[in-house]
């Protein structure tokens, strides 16, 4: 999660400590199951223009955020910084996704990932105060609030860590190993500072369960993962929706659900009033002709085998034919995880109309999905959990260095800082690689390559600001023929070189008023080893 900015991912694997390029995007909803952006975009009030250009081009269960965001729900946004160096152009996307948000209504979270840069990048506490007042400035400068908002450090939040501690009892080590690629070489304090950004991400819902949203890297991704697989583990209750007895595997549920749909059409027909399992294994074997109709003419509970391994279609009738005179009908189902007796006797309690209690679940008749997670939260939280909502997150492109290739902390040519001067942002975009032809004439002729182009990234990820048309004016000229990158490179320059001197008065601004924040930017003195 933290340094959203700063560093890339592979088409292959991806890496929150790693340092390449995403060389296809496209992978990424193919592999990782990443979302595009745009199916969702229309559901968003006043999208950012960083979603409307298409730079914040993928999310994970977006949706619960821009609905809450209609309906004037409560929902939250937060994201992190590994404090290793001056904050950048590239963190500045990150910067701008949590204050949209938050001026859209979302509680909002800013933190310092310290924990983090002192465990997996070796910083010491005076380098990491340093840096961590530098990004904090930042932030405000481009428009936190802070009144509104809240800024911590991983290190002295005490509920983050307790909470860790309570997440690294749902994870292990061989997940360690599976996502992150840890060994025996990996120190402990590393495998920690994980839990720690897990209890991040779900820090904004310890008073309440609420949407909440991460923006990150796609590199990040990783950890987006993990955090919804250890929010679904901490809950009390799982909710799923069954036709039998049975527990049924996605696409097992889908072939059992399609022979109930043919059948419960065909019974009432008949005026049959309840379904039989062993009757949906007549028809999945032989269509509905096959269907005996007849409860004491089941079918053989034999389990089918096959050489190539077991399809949903044979999963369903073995699964069916052993269920056999069990009645066949659509149910949600609530199986206590981590439940007390206590809470799962409330719970069964509170389920309106038919249902059915088992020693580990309770099946309800009269009640969808939506309602029982509304209802199997709310238990939670009255006893005592956490009732935690799986968190989203969105991904930004990373911004290409001024250089080519990837853009680097430690190659200060390839980015700029938000705290350069001024005239050193405006000589760095000048000396900056473009998209141009070899001459001015085959330009005019051809077009720039502003897709290729790290100075039209510069306008429309930062310099055209929300306006639309301006940016699309750049592209368009340039593609067209008409813009020649000498005069498209001096524009950005002056361009940069203004809202540098914008920032850095804010900063001082916000540099004199340090001192009223509940923020903690000196611990290094209250640590061994600190300098």
């Amino acid at each position: 999660m933290p340094d959203g900015g700063a560093a890339g991912a592979d088409d292959v694997a991806l890496d929150p400590w790693g340092s390449s390029t995403v060389s296809d995007y496209r992978k990424l909803f193919e592999q990782f199951g990443i979302e595009q952006f745009d199916q969702v975009i229309d559901e968003v009030p006043n999208p950012h223009y960083l979603m409307r250009r298409g730079v914040i081009f993928g999310h994970r269960d977006y949706r619960p955020i821009a609905d809450a965001m209609r309906n004037d729900e409560p929902w939250a946004v937060l994201s992190g910084f590994m404090p290793t160096g001056d904050p950048h152009i590239g963190h500045k996307m990150v910067f701008d996704e949590i204050i949209w948000h938050q001026q859209q209504g979302g509680d909002a979270y800013g933190l310092i990932a310290d924990l983090e840069a002192h465990s997996a990048r070796g910083l010491t506490w005076d380098e990491i105060d340093e840096h961590a007042r530098d990004y904090v400035l930042s932030l405000l400068a481009l428009g936190f609030d802070p009144e509104e908002g809240d800024l911590y450090r991983q290190s002295t939040n005490r509920e983050v860590q307790d909470l860790a501690f309570e997440l690294g009892i749902e994870a292990n080590f061989s997940e360690f190993q599976a996502i992150y690629g840890f060994d025996g070489e990996t120190d402990i304090s590393h495998m920690q500072s994980v839990t720690t950004q897990m209890a991040d991400i779900l820090y904004p819902q310890l008073d309440e369960p609420k949407p909440t949203v991460i923006p990150v890297g796609p590199d990040q991704d990783p950890h987006m993962r993990f955090a919804r697989d250890l929010a679904e583990r901490m809950r009390f209750f799982k909710v799923t929706e069954a036709f039998a007895s049975f527990e049924s595997d996605p696409d097992v549920y889908d072939v059992v659900g399609s022979a109930y749909e043919t059948l419960r059409e065909e019974a009432d027909n008949r005026d049959i009033e309840t379904i039989r399992c062993g009757w949906a294994a007549q028809y999945l074997e032989g269509g509905i002709d096959a269907v005996s109709w007849e409860i004491d003419e089941m079918p053989e509970k034999k389990v089918e085998e096959s050489t190539s391994g077991t399809t949903p279609e044979q999963e369903a009738k073995n699964q069916l034919r052993e269920a056999g005179k069990e009645p066949l009908r659509p149910r949600t189902r609530f199986f206590a995880r981590q439940a007390t007796d206590e809470a799962f006797d409330a719970l069964v309690e509170a389920v309106d109309g038919e249902k059915r209690r088992y020693e580990s679940h309770v099946d309800a008749f009269e009640m969808d999905r939506v309602e029982a997670e509304e209802l199997a939260r709310e238990i939670e939280a009255d006893h005592g959990g956490y009732g935690f909502i799986p968190p989203s997150s969105i991904y930004h492109r990373f911004m290409t260095g001024l250089t080519g290739g990837k853009m680097s902390s430690s190659i200060p040519a390839s980015h700029i800082s938000l705290l350069d001067d001024p005239e050193e942002g405006y000589d760095k975009v000048r000396s900056a690689t473009t998209g141009g032809r070899e001459t001015a004439e085959e330009q005019r002729e051809k077009g720039g390559k502003a897709d290729e182009c790290p100075v039209y990234e510069l306008y429309a990820y930062l310099l055209s600001g929300d306006d639309d048309e301006f940016a699309k004016e750049v592209y368009d000229e340039c593609v067209g023929g008409e813009r020649l990158c000498g005069g498209c490179k001096e524009q950005a320059a002056e361009l940069m070189e203004s809202f540098l001197e914008d920032h850095q008065e804010k900063r001082e601004e916000w540099a004199e008023k340090m001192e009223d924040l509940d923020f903690e930017f000196d611990v290094a003195d209250g640590r061994a080893g600190g300098d």
